[in-house]
């Protein structure tokens, strides 16, 4: 077991960061932390980084305990917080060099563990890395993370801001990272990259709701959960929200997910209503459901 946590908590003055998380990941997997921002997830990364002390609770990372092995664990695990973190003032190179060094190595020795990483940012490599863009900027951290060839990747909401073709180039390295026996510890509030990775929390409000694989959480969905669009979106929320036998309604994309207390469901009725509010060019068919889905309804 790479990672494990038994009923971690902690708390900020009188706010409940994270509660009762109980959790593990094996070793070389690749295990999303899902939620919105406030859900405890840098809390956790903290935690298990040792940058925290949890009130209540054990975790251990890579064998070792997060309290009194902190020094082997530091040196153990790479991490990735949420901000970019490096010397903005330094360039690429430079930081590269300075964290080796941190570390008591030198890019040479781990050269191949960040070598299809590097080679993007190799280009830029006298450019200062507060001028380097979104997607440059994320690829030097994780080089800088890398480059002691840790047993356990932390990667903090690392595509939060980011371009769509970066955070997919992103994904790609992550999965090629995983192939070299690294585990790596990513969260995210993007509910379409849960599906990347191996296993996933849900987490809400500092709890855990549910922990599976992404395609077993949609398969164990039990709900149908219709699209449903008219020419005039905005009142269409309304009026499902006032529809007798409604359970959900949410905004999805240029549908509105609706989901209807009635396991017997006629789309029909739900068309006479609209049609009775004066909606035109109605549209109600079966959605594919989602890990959002699962996520709001949860």
């Amino acid at each position: 077991m790479s990672i494990s946590l038994s009923n971690i908590s902690k708390s900020y003055k009188n706010i409940r960061a994270v509660e009762n998380i109980t959790l593990s990941v094996n070793h070389g997997e690749l295990f999303g932390l899902i939620g919105p921002d406030g859900a405890g997830k840098t809390t956790i990364f903290r935690i298990l980084t040792t940058l925290l002390i949890a009130n209540e609770g054990s975790a251990t990372v890579a064998g070792f305990d997060v309290v009194k092995d902190y020094k082997a664990i530091r040196n153990s695990v790479g991490y990735m917080p949420g901000k970019f973190s490096l010397y903005q003032d330094l360039t690429v190179e430079e930081n590269l060099s300075f964290f080796a060094t941190i570390f008591g190595t030198t890019i040479e020795e781990n050269y191949d563990l960040i070598k299809d990483i590097y080679i993007q940012i190799e280009p830029f490599k006298t450019r200062r890395a507060g001028a380097l863009s979104g997607g440059m900027k994320q690829k030097l951290a994780l080089c800088c993370a890398l480059i002691h060839a840790p047993k356990v990747l932390f990667l903090d909401e690392p595509t939060t801001g980011v371009d769509p073709v970066s955070r997919k180039e992103f994904w790609q390295m992550l999965k090629r990272l995983q192939q070299k026996g690294i585990t790596i510890l990513v969260s995210t509030p993007y509910m379409d990259e849960a599906a990347l990775c191996d296993r996933i929390a849900l987490i809400q409000e500092g709890k855990i709701l549910k922990i599976d694989t992404p395609e077993n959480i949609i398969r164990k969905y039990d709900k149908t959960i219709y699209n449903v669009q008219t020419k005039n979106i905005y009142q269409l929320l309304l009026d499902l929200k006032n529809y007798p036998s409604q359970y959900s309604v949410f905004a999805f994309g240029e549908f509105m997910h609706y989901i209807d207390k009635n396991n017997n469901f006629n789309p029909m009725d739900l068309q006479d209503y609209l049609t009775a509010k004066k909606h035109t060019e109605i549209i109600i068919q079966p959605a594919t459901i989602t890990i959002e889905d699962v996520f709001m309804d949860l």
